[in-house]
């Protein structure tokens, strides 16, 4: 124990010795939460849109008003030309097109239907579903004040009215700011231990003192364990400052217990750092573990459900998502801090993290080879 403590206190000293890796522990964090937590967002706030309305009427002006209305529209165009339109789109200056017939009025009142076309530019597929929901909410807002204002007043008093009531959990506000959250939290602490765990053995071959070490006595798991535990701490800090940021910077709900998600950290970091860990050992260079570190977190962050989630991905994805942590740790973030779950409904998770860890450990303990 007393060897560890040695070997923990000189990876302090090496910390904070190094002048590149400083930032990379306490600025880059908080870069990337302030920055990614509003950068990665599906909403669409500032939707550019075109109109033609080739009726001018009452009710196509009606219509046009509700986009005009809505805070998530910006009306940029207004023309009888579709061709104009068209030019704005193909330019990327405009992002929906909605044109509205001649006799559209004339067809709404005496033949009690009327048809608008809308055209969505679906280069990004994701961002095109939410325009064309957006848009069909208001033509269906639209089409509700129509069949209001224009149906009999005595046969209104037969028409029973279901009136519907929506609440939402978890997130009462739909504010997606306070989904991504919990998401770029685990983010953060995965970049500052997979980089930084990777470059530590390596840093000690490149120094050349590694042979040094090697014909101690200090044991291999006595070796590890002191490579590994000081990372540990750090990205626990790094944790619970992203914690109190998030908290008073964006207001994340803390639902459930902070023992639980320190918990569930503490083995999730285990695992993180034995994989950098078992990189450091495989290579030769700080650039080859950067390398091959990035690799894997590209991949990790893809697949773990932080901008898209795991049921949409394909069948063979989602298996193959079984041995990425990223995903199991940011669903327990998720479920604690904003559903509150206790430990019976994150247990199946936490468990598979701690056979991750000590799989990935071990890995990490038997590739490095000491000679003596």
């Amino acid at each position: 124990m007393r060897t560890i403590l040695y070997i923990i206190q000189k990876e302090f000293i090496q910390v904070f010795r190094n002048k590149r890796m400083l930032p990379i522990i306490f600025f880059v964090p908080i870069v990337q939460l302030l920055i990614l937590v509003n950068a990665a967002t599906f909403e669409m706030k500032q939707i550019n849109m075109a109109i033609v309305d080739l009726d001018l009427s009452s009710s196509s002006r009606q219509l046009t008003s509700k986009f005009q209305g809505s805070p998530f529209y910006r009306i940029i165009n207004s023309s009888f030309s579709y061709k104009k339109a068209l030019s704005l789109m193909q330019k990327g200056d405009v992002d929906v097109i909605m044109q509205i017939p001649s006799g559209f009025e004339k067809n709404l009142v005496k033949e009690k239907n009327s048809q608008v076309q809308l055209m969505v530019n679906a280069i990004n597929g994701a961002a095109a579903g939410l325009i064309n929901a957006y848009s069909t909410s208001i033509i269906l807002d639209f089409n509700r004040e129509i069949l209001i204002e224009w149906l009999n007043p005595a046969e209104m008093g037969e028409i029973r009215r279901i009136v519907t009531e929506t609440s939402y959990w978890y997130n009462p506000k739909l504010n997606y700011t306070t989904y991504m959250v919990p998401g770029i939290l685990v983010l953060l602490v995965t970049i500052i231990g997979l980089l930084l765990s990777g470059m530590n053995i390596v840093r000690e071959k490149e120094m050349g003192t590694i042979e040094q070490i090697n014909v101690t006595p200090i044991r291999k798991i006595e070796f590890i364990a002191g490579k590994l535990i000081p990372f540990w701490i750090i990205a626990l800090f790094e944790l619970a400052f992203g914690l109190v940021l998030g908290k008073l910077l964006f207001n994340i709900p803390i639902e459930g217990s902070l023992w639980l998600i320190f918990l569930s950290a503490s083995v999730y970091l285990f695992v993180i750092l034995g994989f950098g860990l078992l990189i450091s050992t495989m290579t030769n260079t700080q650039q080859q573990s950067m390398l091959i570190s990035f690799f894997f977190m590209v991949i990790f962050i893809l697949m773990s459900g932080l901008f898209t989630s795991i049921e949409s991905m394909p069948l063979w994805a989602q298996r193959v998502d079984l041995v990425n942590p990223l995903a199991y740790f940011i669903k327990i973030m998720r479920m604690v801090l904003l559903k509150g779950s206790s430990f019976a409904d994150i247990s199946h998770l936490f468990y598979a993290l701690v056979i991750y860890a000590v799989v990935i450990i071990s890995l990490a303990i038997w590739r490095y080879r000491k000679v003596a």
